[in-house]
């Protein structure tokens, strides 16, 4: 059996690892994991976007770090992929060059559709989801939004939105540190609609919606932590009335309020109720009553295919 691999993912918002090993089973068995909240994508909603020096040190930084764990866990091949952020820069070639020359790794960028494609390889990795034949899944991150549709089991859409919480924080709220305006909300959702309405993404009635990356699962660490339990101990079903009014609450708080509520990171403080009205519009649009949350996301997918190609 093929020993350990590691997946190093770096996303606009966060820079994360999974280390895992293939059961007998065929099953992706988890070993470790580990996310550290880096942001190397300040300025992804302009017009030229830009990786700073700031973002890019704090990004090789974290990447030094889950390299660490990688090691201790004798990981036989380590994979480092790159999404929106590092994808869009006009500079993320030269970001490219500092990480493979600091740590001899090269860092392979995904497009819009490969990232899509692996989340889904993922998701299906999943032992609790066996049983769905047909679903959507979403997918929200600091740079982009990827949705899919399933159908038996095989992807029948997929599609990478540029509608990630840091881009549409940047682009449609002035101050970040004050409440949510109501008229940066209605934008929020103005413009999220009409992105799925340019791809031409279609939504199918009465359908099941899985919620993967750190926006659902940072709202149900919330919700959670406001009932006294661990994050495992929560279910993994989030409500659409749950999120909006999580959004209500967290949209009327300043930022430094928000950065004292539990479960909720205070790096993520300033972009998480953009990224929950974001998700309503999504729910709004498919006329999803619920999200499910699933941790196997873009990481497992790597790791599936790293695994079958060892």
């Amino acid at each position: 059996m093929p020993g350990p691999v590691a997946v190093i993912d770096i996303g606009s918002n966060s820079i994360k690892v999974l280390v895992a090993v293939r059961g007998a089973d065929g099953t992706i068995i988890p070993l470790h994991v580990r996310s550290l909240d880096a942001r190397i994508s300040a300025g992804i909603s302009h017009a030229e976007p830009r990786l700073s020096e700031d973002g890019m040190a704090r990004g090789l930084g974290a990447i030094r770090g889950l390299l660490a764990d990688a090691d201790r866990f004798s990981a036989e091949k380590i994979v480092l992929v790159a999404t929106s952020a590092v994808r869009d820069a006009r500079n993320g070639h030269a970001f490219r060059v500092e990480v493979r020359a600091a740590t001899g790794h090269d860092i392979r960028i995904l497009s819009g559709d490969e990232e899509a494609n692996l989340i889904g390889r993922g998701l299906t990795c999943d032992p609790a989801l066996r049983h769905l034949r047909d679903f959507f899944v979403f997918d929200l991150g600091g740079g982009s939004l990827e949705g899919l549709a399933f159908r038996d089991r095989q992807i029948a859409q997929a599609a990478s939105l540029p509608l990630g919480c840091v881009r549409l924080t940047e682009k449609f709220v002035p101050d970040p540190a004050a409440p949510l305006a109501a008229a940066a909300r209605d934008a929020i959702n103005a413009h999220v609609r009409a992105e799925f309405a340019r791809t031409g993404f279609r939504f199918a009635p009465r359908a099941e919606a899985i919620g993967t990356g750190g926006t659902v699962a940072t709202a149900r660490a919330v919700l959670g932590a406001r009932r006294g339990q661990t994050f495992d101990q929560t279910a993994p079903t989030i409500s659409a009335a749950e999120l909006r009014e999580l959004a209500d609450w967290l949209g009327g708080l300043p930022l430094a309020e928000r950065q004292r509520i539990p479960g909720l990171p205070a790096a993520r403080a300033d972009v998480f109720p953009t990224a929950l009205v974001t998700l309503l519009a999504v729910a709004e649009l498919g006329g999803f009553p619920d999200f499910r949350n699933s941790l196997y996301n873009l990481r497992y997918g790597l790791a599936d295919e790293t695994l079958g190609d060892a």
